[in-house]
């Protein structure tokens, strides 16, 4: 970040704003609108301040790298169109005389790379930019907004009066503005995921130009399993029993629904099942049956690199490499992603951060058991669609990253693709549970009227 930032930030800021004036109207109404800019202006305060951050706090990290690499494609695209767009479409690892000198800097240039991926995609915003770092990360602000945009307005649809709440879990959680903004995976996924959540309601819920929609969320379902694929096996079975639970709800005769919901259950874990098997097989990273192994590599090596470093490491106990000891260490995994760091485990201001939202999140959901009564909580959660793909998403997720990140700093990046479905189920069953209390109070007044 430069001099040249200070100039092209304001001008690029001010037209991001006209544009979102000019699409305000049609994407929202008259309760969603007051949120529309000032969630918008959150995003593109996230992504200025991470990049301060990482500047003069981290003194580098991922966010340069990728920008690094970007710098290396644009400089490609300034000696010749054919040779940057070279860079930009041809296999990763593939060098010829006229991209080597730019390629042979870049060392995520790999077959399958990600982060190569990533790089393209800044890379691509530049074009439109002079390839200033911060406008770089303003376009993946917009992104990113714009897909939690499309999961608020579907969210908003199936609970309506929960426009504020629902407001609150999308765009005001520090975690969520700061990490999911910025130049980085993140931001990209946390987009994509969003605009996936919202093509499938559309197409297979409320059946709304079907195609259209099918065709968006292959789209970006693709884009998520080309950069964090981990996010769409743990979306995809929450995902696919939310679509047959919610179908099966449409059947009206009462017979037929209450026959037929166990064959959708399973019909919905089948494909699942199916589904995630063989998305990654063959994967070196993600395939099921080396899944144990790389997770332990990964986490003992963000454990050895937090502990060299002086960071926030933790331990959840030994995982030896098999889906077993994954399965055994899952409960704690969970709590983990959830509820911590605890404050006491802050070390640094953004940690502490993170620390406040984890009690938070601990607080409302011992609230919500404590008044609701842990039964009845369940009862409510399996008669909800909405909330199954809410909470099993989270709980899925949450397993998987905090059993491979055995590091707080990296935990709280990893965990805020599942803290929009984590508190807006917490929301939905806290009014779910009111309304019916609600709803028990007013029998007993009108028994007594008719007596």
């Amino acid at each position: 970040m430069n001099v040249e930032d200070l100039f092209l930030a304001p001008l690029y800021l001010l037209f991001f704003y006209l544009v979102a004036l000019g699409v305000r109207k049609k994407v929202t109404n008259v309760y969603t609108r007051p949120y529309f800019l000032p969630a918008l202006a959150l995003k593109f305060v996230g992504a200025i301040a991470l990049g301060l951050v990482y500047q003069f706090y981290y003194s580098g990290g991922d966010t340069f790298n990728y920008y690094s690499h970007a710098t290396h494609i644009h400089e490609a695209f300034q000696q010749s169109f054919g040779a940057g767009w070279k860079i930009m479409t041809q296999t990763g690892g593939t060098y010829d005389s006229e991209t080597i000198k730019f390629t042979s800097q870049m060392i995520w240039y790999q077959k399958g790379s990600s982060e190569l991926l990533l790089a393209r995609v800044a890379a691509f915003f530049g074009l439109f930019c002079f390839n200033n770092y911060t406008v770089i990360g303003l376009f993946f602000a917009l992104v990113s907004f714009s897909g939690l945009w499309a999961m608020y307005i579907t969210l908003v649809r199936v609970r309506p009066q929960l426009y504020k709440q629902l407001a609150l879990a999308l765009f005001y959680i520090p975690s969520m503005f700061f990490w999911g903004s910025g130049l980085l995976k993140d931001s990209l996924c946390l987009g994509a995921l969003g605009w996936l959540f919202f093509a499938l309601y559309r197409g297979t819920i409320l059946k709304r130009q079907v195609i259209p929609s099918l065709a968006l969320a292959f789209i970006v379902a693709y884009i998520i399993f080309l950069v964090k694929v981990y996010i769409l096996l743990s979306f995809l079975p929450a995902a696919l029993l939310w679509i047959f639970n919610e179908n099966n709800a449409l059947i009206k005769n009462s017979v037929i629904r209450v026959v037929a919901k166990p064959f959708f259950f399973v019909a919905g874990g089948a494909i699942s099942i199916y589904a995630g098997t063989n998305l990654t097989k063959g994967d070196a990273h993600y395939d099921i049956d080396k899944i144990g192994e790389r997770s332990k590599i990964t986490a003992d090596y963000l454990y050895e690199i937090s502990k060299q470093q002086n960071g926030s490491a933790y331990s959840l106990g030994k995982l030896d490499g098999s889906i077993g000891s994954m399965v055994k260490l899952a409960p704690q995994a969970i709590g983990t992603a959830l509820f911590r760091p605890f404050l006491w485990e802050a070390h640094n201001p953004v940690m502490l951060l993170s620390a406040l939202e984890a009690l938070f999140f601990l607080g409302f959901t011992l609230r919500l058991f404590w008044r609701t009564g842990f039964f009845r909580t369940f009862t409510i959660v399996l008669q909800t669609p909405i909330l199954i793909l809410c909470f099993l998403f989270s709980l899925f997720f949450a397993a998987s990253v905090g059993i491979t990140s055995n590091n707080f700093g990296t935990l709280v990046r990893y965990k805020i693709p599942m803290i929009p479905f984590f508190l807006s189920g917490l929301y939905i069953l806290q009014d779910l549970a009111t309304a019916g209390v609600a709803l028990q109070r007013k029998k007993p007044a009108r028994t007594m009227a008719k007596a």
